[in-house]
């Protein structure tokens, strides 16, 4: 049906809306949360994706394994291939991705929907920081490399994580179940 690619900067909550989206709709059919594969350990309260190293995600990369890759930060990231089958039996996919990656998810999928996560500066300053993998200077160098802005042709949807969480996820949840009307 549709791939949902989350994007926003780091700290803005993607992991926590999709995983409360995940338990909320765990048992309805038409959705499926795919774990992306990313070449950095997970930290299991933090986020959600499947660890693999360098030379195991080249030979994956080579197989054929990913529907989607791309580097970011120093690290390599994928969306597996198996979305296809969720994708071809009419389910909305939602992947945590990256803004680099929507072009080519773009022209691979043409009903991908973009979900934009922001959230306030300084509340992503704490969050960074509580994660704790980072010093104060890493995280403010994180903050201050954000990335690209996503350009104006990209259609979106809008999540502001910068206020109480239910009512983001409330909004999160509401916008995927509007995909399958």
């Amino acid at each position: 049906m549709v791939l949902v690619l989350v994007v926003g900067p780091s700290g803005a909550g993607k992991d926590t809306l999709i995983s409360r989206a995940q338990d909320e709709l765990a048992d309805d059919p038409r959705f499926s949360f795919v774990r992306r594969v990313v070449t950095r350990n997970a930290v299991a309260a933090l986020e959600d994706h499947e660890t693999m190293d360098e030379a195991a995600f080249t030979v994956a990369l080579m197989r054929g394994d990913f529907a989607l890759h791309w580097d970011a930060h120093g690290l390599r990231y994928a969306i597996p291939v198996a979305i296809d089958a969720a994708l071809e039996a009419g389910r909305v996919v939602v992947a945590n991705g990256s803004r680099a990656a929507i072009p080519a998810a773009q022209a691979k999928y043409p009903d991908c929907v973009v979900f934009l996560v922001t959230a306030d500066r300084e509340l992503r300053a704490l969050r960074l920081a509580a994660r704790g993998r980072e010093n104060a200077g890493a995280v403010r160098a994180r903050l201050d490399r954000e990335g690209i802005e996503l350009a104006p042709n990209i259609e979106r949807v809008t999540i502001d994580n910068s206020g109480h969480l239910a009512e983001s996820v409330t909004r999160f949840i509401e916008e995927l179940r509007r995909l399958t009307r």
